[in-house]
């Protein structure tokens, strides 16, 4: 049988992390929707979607590479790891937000044209 000083203090660390996400997450979606409001609600969906799968997932891998998780034990460890998540949502909104004005901009090309811009672009290629 598990002592039950050691079931609660796991309880309390889960719920910790999870008052962790869920905030974290929400923080970078007000910030990141404020900064550049979407011009439609397919691309906000996408950019939302995209930030929260970004900041939960990216968040977690960064905390894991960097062998951090250790922090959740301290208030202000917790605080540190709440502004990893917030960073690693980030660069989804920028992306999904990138994606939307360059294929924007680019409407009336077939694909075959965009890939071989893109291919050109990454080569060097004018």
């Amino acid at each position: 049988m598990t002592e039950p000083a050691s079931t609660a203090v796991g309880g309390l660390a889960l719920y910790k992390l999870g008052v962790l996400g869920i905030l974290s997450t929400v923080l970078v979606a007000i910030v990141v929707m404020s900064m550049t409001l979407p011009r439609s609600g397919r691309e906000f969906v996408v950019a939302m979607i995209s930030t929260v799968v970004a900041s939960l997932g990216g968040g977690a891998f960064v905390i894991r590479w960097l062998e951090i998780g250790h922090w959740i034990n301290d208030d202000i460890g917790l605080i540190g790891l709440g502004a990893v998540v917030f960073v690693c949502g980030l660069p989804a909104w920028v992306s999904v937000r990138a994606w939307f004005a360059y294929t924007e901009a680019s409407k009336g090309r077939t694909l075959l044209e965009l890939i071989r811009e893109v291919r050109g672009a990454v080569k060097g290629e004018s």
